[in-house]
């Protein structure tokens, strides 16, 4: 055979194995390579949404946290405020309690030196009976001179 021949059969076998290829071959792999960039781009915009949805829920997570945060500090103060009112009340009631104490003891104490005085004034007023009898030697009637008495222990 002749070199020109060979090549000829040989052009002919490749033109055949390209049409071969060409009709049965290179499809599925084509098919296969589409599928897989498919895929790749289905799974780079699972990725970037994914990514947005993290971003948001992490805007939200911190927007609930400073509300949270808020929150929580307004309950504080509300708390502090009712204690210092509290305290403050406290410290009204017993205030009041003390002077409430401090009128009582007085008032007590005013009636007690009313009562030494009252006392005071009839041991006096006996003891100036005690002491007129004496000087005069004779009996007093006391029924007789109540009148008397009772001025004098009120002048005293």
């Amino acid at each position: 055979m002749s070199i020109n021949a060979t090549l000829f059969v040989q052009a002919i076998v490749f033109l055949i194995l390209v049409w071969f290829t060409m009709k049965f071959v290179w499809p599925p792999i084509a098919k296969a390579l589409d599928e897989r960039a498919q895929k790749i781009a289905d799974g780079l915009a699972a990725a970037d949404r994914a990514k947005s949805e993290l971003t948001a829920a992490n805007q939200r997570v911190e927007k609930e946290l400073s509300q949270a945060r808020n929150e929580t500090a307004s309950r504080l103060a509300d708390a502090d405020r009712r204690a210092q009112a509290i305290v403050e009340e406290a410290k009204a009631r017993a205030t009041e309690e003390g002077n409430k104490i401090v009128a009582a003891a007085r008032a007590e104490a005013e009636q007690q030196t009313v009562q030494a005085r009252e006392s005071l004034r009839e041991q006096v007023a006996a003891l100036a009976v005690k002491g007129a009898e004496q000087i005069l030697r004779k009996e007093v009637n006391a029924g007789v001179h109540a009148d008397l008495l009772n001025r004098l222990k009120t002048e005293l």
